[in-house]
């Protein structure tokens, strides 16, 4: 089955990045709406579920959805670390050095990181956030779909 495709004649839905570190989330397309979150995060993923002129529907890693000027947003594709585990004392993630769990650790990583993610495949992708370079599980990062494949 085809995926289905908004005006813009990119898939929907989708993941992108903020392209500001200062974005408004409105309740309808348009200035006029109120603004219901600002974002302080360059680079944090969103889910794009609906397009409407130069306006985007999207979803945050929290769940909530408004719209976002089209031109706020970037293709370049970020993950967050296990947004679900935030505040939680035992949530530490490991990045490996490949895409095996018995490779060696790169890193242990808090969820909530924003990490930019440059593949993925066979359950893991490859990751990068600040210094540390490698590899995570796909089930514990938000911004890419189970059965995608970058």
């Amino acid at each position: 089955m085809a995926a289905a495709r908004g005006a813009s004649g990119l898939p929907l839905p989708r993941y992108v990045s903020l392209k500001s570190g200062r974005v408004n989330m409105r309740v309808g397309p348009g200035t006029e709406y109120q603004v219901e979150w600002l974002y302080l995060k360059r680079g944090l993923p969103m889910e794009v579920i609906q397009e409407f002129d130069n306006w985007r529907k999207v979803r945050d890693p929290e769940g909530n959805e408004g719209w976002i000027l089209h031109s706020l947003l970037s293709g370049s594709r970020t993950v967050i670390i296990a947004p679900w585990n935030k505040g939680k004392k035992d949530g530490m993630f490991e990045m490996h050095a490949k895409p095996t769990s018995n490779s060696p650790l790169v890193a242990q990583v808090e969820p909530g990181v924003v990490a930019s993610v440059s593949k993925c495949d066979s359950g893991w992708c490859e990751v990068s956030a600040g210094d540390a370079n490698g590899y995570m599980r796909k089930n514990q990062l938000w911004g890419v779909y189970p059965d995608e494949e970058l």
